[in-house]
């Protein structure tokens, strides 16, 4: 399972573990990570900094913060995430058994570590996937080539839950040997439409990460098992679930809310 980091990120406590690059799981993605946590380094220490990562003033604090990283306190992703999905997936408070399953399935795709297994120890940041960073360029294709050389021998043959947005989508793209599905959220209209949804598809993706990893039974191993598994939250947060035919590599498992 795929999903994308959050923008809201909880600042982990003042004495926690430091940052420790070469402990952070997918070792061959460490040198892109020192490279671009350099990058960001002294781009945050720049006049222009919040052009440059294209956030407001409101987020002042948050840019100051990466100038410091490597001497940042760390905390588990799943405790620094703590934006809309993340929430609903409640991933800080799974069950042990819970908690292996995520471990052995959940990647979160990352602007600035490429790939963050749950219980990788990492700072709060304020980075992009969408960001043109200098000194690197754009980070989508800055970190194509190695995000290959690292999830796609993973996803040969093997059931791939994306859930993230286009933006992180644009980092790597499943091989046409995976069973790579793409989850979407839709809301149903008053007149019987349907149309897609921004925010409550984080709360939606999350509510459906969660059931992955804490029901009882075999994790589903294909789109059409997918689909019966998330077809057991209908009558919950879900008015439906649809599987549609395969395109551009991918098919689409749309989950229907009011």
């Amino acid at each position: 399972m795929l999903l994308p980091p959050s923008e809201g990120k909880t600042p982990p406590r003042a004495r926690g573990p430091l940052l420790d690059l070469d402990a952070l799981s997918a070792p061959g993605l460490t040198p892109m990570r020192e490279k671009v946590l350099d990058a960001l380094a002294a781009v945050s220490a720049s006049p222009d900094a919040l052009d440059i990562l294209g956030v407001g003033p409101s987020i002042a604090d948050d840019v100051a913060r990466n100038v410091a990283l490597r001497t940042a306190t760390t905390a588990p992703a799943t405790k620094v995430y703590t934006g809309v999905l993340y929430a609903a997936a409640g991933m800080d408070r799974l069950t042990p058994t819970a908690r292996v399953r995520a471990a052995d399935s959940v990647r979160i795709v990352s602007g600035l570590w490429g790939l963050v297994a749950p219980d990788d120890h990492i700072p709060a940041y304020r980075l992009s996937m969408g960001t043109d960073l200098p000194g690197i360029g754009p980070l989508a294709g800055a970190w194509r080539a190695a995000l290959g050389v690292e999830l796609q021998g993973r996803a040969e043959g093997e059931l791939v839950v994306d859930c993230r947005s286009a933006t992180y989508l644009a980092a790597w793209h499943p091989p046409r040997t995976a069973d790579w599905v793409a989850v979407r959220v839709l809301r149903q209209e008053r007149d019987g439409s349907r149309s897609v949804v921004s925010h409550s598809a984080k709360h939606t993706r999350g509510v459906l990460t969660r059931h992955l990893l804490t029901r009882r039974g075999k994790a589903p191993h294909d789109a059409t098992t997918l689909a019966r598994v998330a077809g057991e939250l209908v009558g919950t947060d879900l008015l439906a679930v649809e599987l549609g035919p395969p395109a551009r590599g991918a098919r689409t498992l749309s989950l229907v809310v009011a």
